[in-house]
């Protein structure tokens, strides 16, 4: 058996939180690629455009690297990992104060071509 060639990109410390990024990244695992930008467009996530980016440089990275097809490139793996966690903090009453957690990502796409 062949052994399938693989091509990855990863976005780092994305502004958005894991939480609201896996929801929209769930949509495109295992899908064509041209399946998952049609997808994404339609989709009403600011998540959306984020992954939408790492996909093309996925597939971008496959056509390049390792000449595969472009029309047979589909997502095998998709991934969305907590990153570093901003801390600030919020003025409360009585001198008091909030934190408030301002979370990144990183976002991970594994494209392969189906046989």
């Amino acid at each position: 058996m062949a052994e399938v060639k693989r091509a990855e990109a990863t976005a780092k410390m994305v502004r958005i939180s894991p939480r609201k990024a896996r929801l929209v990244i769930d949509l495109v695992r295992g899908k064509d690629v041209e399946h998952a930008y049609s997808i994404l467009m339609l989709t009403d996530k600011k998540a959306s455009k984020l992954i939408s980016k790492v996909i093309k440089s996925a597939a971008a990275n496959a056509v390049h690297n390792y000449e595969l097809d472009a029309s047979k490139l589909y997502v095998e793996k998709a991934l969305v990992n907590d990153g570093p966690t901003l801390k600030r903090f919020r003025p409360r009453a009585k001198g008091g104060a909030d934190q408030i957690l301002k979370r990144t990502s990183h976002i991970t796409i594994v494209v392969a071509e189906r046989e």
